[in-house]
């Protein structure tokens, strides 16, 4: 599969993924503040998609894109 994913959609990937990932481990972890109340079934969710995000903006190679004909890389 060729890269399919530009430098700013890999970038927002990386963020929202790492984002993602943390609030996952903090609903875990119990530490969120009590005005997030998210539910436990959250975490394994907010980790998939956390997991998939990061491999595909490391990765610059996005599945859905290819399926779908998208492509945002600019070479």
């Amino acid at each position: 599969m060729e890269e399919n994913v530009g430098d700013t959609d890999s970038l927002v990937r990386i963020v929202v993924g790492a984002v993602a990932g943390l609030l996952s481990l903090g609903i875990l972890a119990d530490v969120l503040p009590a005005s997030m109340n998210l539910p436990e079934i959250a975490s394994p969710i907010l980790g998939i998609i956390a997991i998939a995000l990061l491999a595909t903006g490391f990765t610059s190679k996005c599945g859905l894109y290819s399926a779908l004909g998208i492509n945002t890389s600019e070479k």
